[in-house]
């Protein structure tokens, strides 16, 4: 089978990854000449453990291709996926306007039947406005391919994207009715055929109810974050521990365990998105979506709470501080840094007057980009920013130290060297590493996250 994938980003260039390595003939196409001149020498733009070597060898066995002629990337392909941004617009809506441009390159190239599926994450009734624009296309080219537009969302974790694309819990799969509906059908159930055959996991359903099911899944995973964000900041108050408490309620098999950690609020690329834009499309249909008004509203209030922390322990002038800061991206195992927590934590520690010195396994080329452009207008603060080479180095002369990334390197220091090598044993936690006892007794001063009970 031969597909092309149109967007070569974190979902398109795994997608397209994955399926080359099940033995399907993939070219992806992206308009970004640079990025495509980099994916053939082998260079990944992005940090997703194990995507290199997978593109690596799918490249060496002559099963994915990169170009940026998407008129020689869909020719001939029974399957396109649309893979390319849906940024937030100023008003919180998805911009669409790289799935439509994709839409209009796909109506003036096919060349016979071809399955059109949406895997970017866009909005209820986007499959009809693609199906219009390639429709428009075509009639304008005066040829009468049949076509289908489907709709096939990613459910991809940053950090393990790899594994749920091959393991996945559900393929959703949403296709309109009719014969055609039925064709479409057949070519993708052949193209999944590998992730599905020892259990069933596709689930079928029609289009407009496939692309609400993956804002539902966030919006659903968002609350669960916000809803432990705000209880533990209950926690702090009245002196509970917020480990306790969801150990007390993830046991509950109705509830379960998975995205009840309190921390700093979510961050990169799809779950604020993803929220505004579900918000958004409330406001259209005149339907008050008051759950997810709130979990965006708790999850803005939670980046400040480890600030908060910080300026009630040394004051709100923090002129003279140092800070070592381990994690900037905003999850382990990635170097996103979209909607990263570091990035606020960084310049308000910065506007108070502090110093700072930060490190991140993986984002430090991210983080630099990120800093540069969010202190453009404060180019003294900036230069009292600097990144380092290790978690070490970045404990140096520090008057604390503050967690903001939960990375497995992080998780078992040497507490003796960690304690010699701040001013004071002052540590800010804002992802729950650590066991207050142990802290206590190792000599720290432990300020973490909901966490003031008896551990």
């Amino acid at each position: 089978m031969k597909i092309a994938v149109i967007g070569s980003g974190y979902v398109g260039l795994v997608t397209g990854a994955c399926f080359a390595d099940l033995g399907v003939d993939v070219v992806c196409v992206d308009s970004n000449t640079d990025k495509v001149q980099r994916l053939q020498r082998g260079e990944i733009p992005i940090y997703e453990p194990g995507l290199n070597t997978m593109v690596e060898q799918a490249v060496a066995n002559e099963r994915l291709q990169f170009t940026t002629d998407i008129a020689q990337a869909v020719a001939g392909r029974s399957i396109v996926f649309i893979a390319v941004g849906t940024p937030s617009s100023e008003d919180g809506s998805a911009d669409l306007g790289h799935v439509l441009q994709a839409a209009q390159a796909i109506g003036q190239t096919i060349d016979g039947f071809t399955v059109v599926v949406d895997k970017s994450t866009v909005p209820v009734g986007t499959a009809d406005r693609v199906h219009a624009v390639i429709a428009r296309q075509l009639q304008e080219r005066g040829v009468q391919h049949a076509f289908v537009v489907a709709s096939n969302p990613e459910f991809l974790k940053e950090g393990a994207a790899i594994d749920d694309f091959m393991r996945p819990d559900r393929v959703v799969l949403g296709l309109p009715p009719g014969e055609l509906g039925l064709k479409a059908r057949a070519l993708l159930d052949d193209l999944y055929a590998p992730l599905t055959r020892n259990h069933q996991r596709t689930l079928y359903m029609d289009v407009r109810s496939a692309e609400l099911t993956k804002y539902a899944a966030n919006a659903m995973l968002a609350t669960r974050i916000s809803f432990m964000n705000e209880l533990a900041n209950l926690a702090d108050v009245v002196g509970a521990d917020i480990e306790s408490v969801r150990q007390g309620i993830g046991s509950d098999r109705r509830i379960g365990y998975d995205f009840l950690y309190a921390g700093l609020g979510y961050g990169g690329s799809c779950l604020p998105k993803d929220i505004r834009a579900l918000r958004d499309t409330g406001r259209q249909y005149g339907v008050r979506l008051g759950v997810i008004d709130a979990v965006e509203e708790a999850n803005a209030h939670q980046k400040k709470v480890l600030l908060q922390k910080i300026t009630t322990r040394l004051g709100e002038d923090l002129t003279g501080c140092h800070f070592a800061l381990w994690g900037l991206a905003f999850k382990p195992n990635t170097d996103d840094m979209r909607d990263a927590p570091s990035r606020y934590v960084v310049r308000e520690l910065l506007r108070r007057g502090a110093t700072v010195c930060g490190y991140d396994p993986a984002a430090m080329a991210e983080a630099h980009h990120a800093f540069v452009h969010d202190l453009a207008d404060q180019p003294d603060w900036l230069a009292r920013l600097r990144l380092t080479e290790s978690a070490d180095a970045a404990l140096a002369g520090a008057d604390a130290l503050v967690i903001l990334t939960e990375w497995k390197a992080f998780r078992t220091p040497h507490f003796g060297k960690l304690r010699a090598a701040l001013r004071q044993p002052l540590v800010f936690d804002g992802r729950n590493l650590y066991p207050p006892h142990r802290m206590q007794a190792e000599g720290f001063e432990y300020h973490a996250i909901g966490r003031c009970g008896p551990a």
